[in-house]
């Protein structure tokens, strides 16, 4: 599955308002646990997967990494990601994330925020990008938690004054993919169980290093108020793995 709707204009242009589309990686709420996994980037060879408006590539550089590469299916992602970046060491590149294919070693770090859960074989891009990192390479990643893609809606059960009531989960173990609502489009995403996405990991031949479910510490809640809600339920998994 390739599905591509940051290139409709209607959906762009209501992703381009986002607080995370704006204000970049520290309007993002999970940006301090994902950079908490992150290894030493100085001198890295870097591949960022779904790299959209190129946010991760920029900070990579000014962390030190040798170059990077982001892959993107949007064009318009690349182009306002191109607009963005003024360094000759990042690359954008046009590409489904499922058609990466990598030389053994190239890269010593692949990071993918939030990109994952719209691929439908994790099990094949995990084998590839073991493959494509040098002995001893991280695998950081990112993507909406098992217990928020279990069902389409990926909203609240609400009382009768409108109230959240609690968050259901159904259908968890009925892995595949959900037409979930996402900024006003049906979108297609790939539920997989927490179980699923550690055990693949494993047996591509990774270690894992530390895993994340993202709980609000109290400074996130007095930066970002609307984030109470996410100490009711995880909205985002992370993992950082090594290739040994």
């Amino acid at each position: 599955m390739k599905e591509n709707k940051y290139d409709d204009p209607r959906f762009f242009h209501k992703y381009s308002q986002m607080p995370r589309s704006l204000g970049g990686l520290e309007a993002a709420g999970e940006w301090s646990d994902f950079r908490s996994l992150l290894p030493d980037l100085y001198d890295k060879r870097v591949l960022d997967l779904g790299c959209g408006f190129g946010w991760h590539c920029r900070y990579a550089r000014e962390q030190g990494a040798r170059f990077v590469v982001g892959i993107d299916l949007s064009e318009n992602m690349l182009e306002r990601a191109r607009a963005m970046t003024n360094d000759p060491q990042i690359e954008y590149r046009q590409l489904a994330v499922e058609d990466i294919r990598l030389n053994e070693g190239e890269f010593d770090v692949v990071i993918s925020s939030l990109a994952l859960h719209y691929v439908e074989r994790f099990d094949a891009l995990c084998r590839e990008v073991y493959h494509g990192l040098a002995p001893g390479g991280a695998f950081v990643l990112s993507v909406e938690h098992p217990i928020f893609t279990a069902l389409p809606a990926q909203d609240w059960h609400y009382g009768p004054q409108g109230e959240k009531l609690h968050w259901p989960v159904d259908r968890y173990h009925e892995e595949g993919p959900r037409q979930a609502r996402f900024l006003g489009h049906d979108v297609v995403k790939y539920h997989r169980t927490v179980a699923t996405l550690l055990n693949t990991l494993m047996e591509s031949g990774f270690r894992l290093r530390k895993l994340s479910e993202l709980q609000p510490t109290q400074d996130m809640l007095r930066e970002h108020p609307a984030w109470a809600d996410e100490v009711r339920r995880p909205m985002f998994f992370l993992a950082a793995a090594v290739r040994d």
